[in-house]
């Protein structure tokens, strides 16, 4: 029996993960699956009713289940940066999720962003350090709000979080075809942080013999996801450059509407969410696209070793925007939300 947490947070995140959860309905009744949900209302509204961004005692209830299933987080009411820190960092940092992983793959039918590039060309994953970098907090304020002020935001990097990370990339790489694994970083200017992730790098490298290995700098990797997308089959980053790259690959297999990503702690428990964000203009007019979604779900259903499961709704996810779904883009489809959940349901359960 696997418990999961439902977290469906702001926005549009409640109207896309409803649907997510209507296919893995789909899901079990087609193959036995056995699993329980408990849903959390954590997000925006709960904050403005309770002035609460994480009740007491949260952390340690989702501690109790094994993988939690998330929507979006950002409220038009809220100052930015409120319950992006203090929840989808705290819970991050919380439940030690390390690991970011962000496939970027492009599914036929499908139309790609780059001229003569199809499904064969972009088909890599992303594994971005989680809970480390800029994204620590660490810094401060001299003189705030004078014209003498100063700012200072700090990359923390450690040898066991950058080679935890880099250790899960290369497991994930001989998991693949191609065997492959590229570091991401800026080695000529970050001489300190990126010194530290080449070095651990190229010593974890030496325990995979059967992957090929390879470097390039931050602003090569944009320019080569747009170039040469077969170029790459895991790329593997830190915090900063991961959030980036990241978003340039999501828009290379087709936008937000199919981007999904995993807060993976191999072995704790790991959270699974489409990428889009909360796209309040959106809310309750039910256009807008559940697949991230329903990719978070299969995400999610292959962490828990329901690998047949895991690639049942992907390949109905497939079928449905090669068969039927006209545009990825809100509003766009030809179909609504719900209907779009529909759809990938009745190809699951074919």
């Amino acid at each position: 029996m696997h418990k999961i947490a439902v977290i469906p947070g702001d926005g549009t995140g409640p109207e896309v993960i409803r649907e997510g959860l209507n296919v893995l309905t789909a899901v079990a009744k087609k193959t036995g699956l056995k699993y329980q949900t408990k849903e959390f209302d954590y997000g925006g509204e709960r904050y403005l009713r309770t002035g609460e961004v994480l009740p007491k005692g949260a952390i340690e209830e989702l501690k109790t289940f094994k993988a939690i299933y998330f929507g979006a987080i950002g409220h038009p009411d809220v100052t930015p940066g409120i319950l992006e820190r203090g929840i989808i960092l705290n819970l991050r940092f919380s439940l030690d999720q390390y690991v970011n992983v962000r496939p970027v793959k492009l599914y036929p039918g499908v139309q790609s962003l780059l001229k003569d590039k199809g499904p064969e060309d972009i088909d890599f994953v992303i594994v971005r350090e989680n809970t480390e970098g800029l994204y620590t907090g660490s810094g401060g304020f001299f003189k705030k709000g004078t014209n003498e002020e100063i700012a200072i935001q700090e990359s923390i990097n450690t040898r066991k979080g950058v080679e935890r990370c880099v250790r899960y990339a290369f497991q994930l790489a001989q998991k693949r075809k191609r065997k492959k694994l590229t570091l991401c970083g800026k080695t000529n200017v970050l001489t300190y942080a990126h010194d530290l992730w080449e070095r651990t790098f190229n010593e974890v490298a030496k325990e995979f013999s059967d992957i090929e290995t390879d470097y390039s700098h931050v602003d090569a990797i944009c320019m080569w996801m747009v170039k040469n997308p077969e170029r790459f089959d895991v790329i593997v980053t830190d915090n900063m450059f991961g959030d980036i790259i990241t978003d340039l690959g999501a828009a290379l297999q087709g936008g937000l509407g199919i981007a999904a990503g995993g807060n993976i702690n191999p072995d704790g428990i790991s959270m699974f969410e489409p990428i889009g964000g909360s796209a309040p203009k959106y809310t309750g007019k039910n256009t807008i696209n559940p697949l991230a979604a329903i990719c978070a779900l299969s995400m999610m259903l292959d962490h828990l070793k329901e690998e047949k499961a895991a690639k049942l709704v992907e390949n109905a996810v497939a079928k449905a925007v090669k068969n039927d779904i006209k545009d990825l883009s809100a509003g766009k489809m030809g179909m609504s939300t719900s209907e779009v959940g529909d759809l990938v349901s009745q190809y699951v359960l074919q």
